[in-house]
């Protein structure tokens, strides 16, 4: 195994990635919503990060299953605040297919949010994705390795 990134760097880019965060927020209450399990880390150490006030969902989204390639998705949101009229943010943590977090923020988007944005800690260098859908924030690009 090699290291990509040193604990210092993704401290440093998961700082950068709160600040610009809070740069498009400002004060406005956020939602965060965080895609399990992976993106739990990275959700703890981001909502240190930000300066509004914030709630916390999570959902269960998941196409790897204990395999290195991505296969069917399995969505669930039983542990879902209410987002109407919310700004909502997804959290996940690698932006590769993009197949999961387009479905989560298909999902959300149903439930009528005010806004709905997604950030990552690491999209690889040629995301396969389907359509135009990028995170709107990223922490990091890495290459098209298996993480």
């Amino acid at each position: 195994m090699k290291t990509l990134l040193s604990a210092d760097q993704l401290s440093q880019g998961v700082a950068e990635l709160g600040n610009k965060i809070n740069s498009h927020y400002g004060t406005a209450p956020l939602t965060v919503v965080g895609v399990m399990t992976g993106a739990l880390v990275l959700m703890a150490d981001l909502i240190r990060q930000l300066q509004m006030p914030v709630r916390i969902g999570r959902v269960q989204a998941s196409s790897y299953r204990h395999q290195t390639e991505p296969g069917e998705l399995t969505y669930s949101d039983s542990m879902l605040l209410d987002v109407a009229d919310r700004h909502v943010l997804v959290i996940d943590d690698i932006f590769d297919t993009g197949q999961t977090l387009i479905e989560v923020l298909r999902q959300l988007r149903e439930l009528g949010p005010s806004s709905l944005r997604s950030a990552v800690l690491l999209r690889k260098e040629h995301a396969r994705v389907r359509g135009d859908q990028q995170p709107d924030f990223v922490a990091f690009e890495i290459p098209d390795e298996f993480v």
